[in-house]
C-alpha cells in the first residue's frame, strides 16, 4: 500500500446502502440481499445475500 492509499484508508468514507427482496423461480424462492457502496467510487461495493430459511436452502 502506498502512503496515499494508507492515508485514504484512514479517512471516514460515508457509505450508502440498499436492501432488496429478490424472488425467483416464478415466486417459489425468495431471499434478501444487502448492498453497501460508496457513491463516489462505483467499483467499491459489497453485496451480500441471505436465505430466508435454512429449510428452503437447496
Amino acid at each position: 500500500m502506498t502512503t496515499t492509499e494508507s492515508e485514504l484508508a484512514d479517512r471516514h468514507v460515508p457509505l450508502a446502502s440498499h436492501a432488496y427482496r429478490i424472488t425467483v423461480d416464478d415466486g417459489r424462492e425468495t431471499f434478501d440481499a444487502l448492498e453497501i457502496f460508496d457513491d463516489r467510487r462505483p467499483e467499491a461495493y459489497l453485496v451480500s445475500d441471505t436465505v430466508r430459511s435454512l429449510e428452503r436452502m437447496r
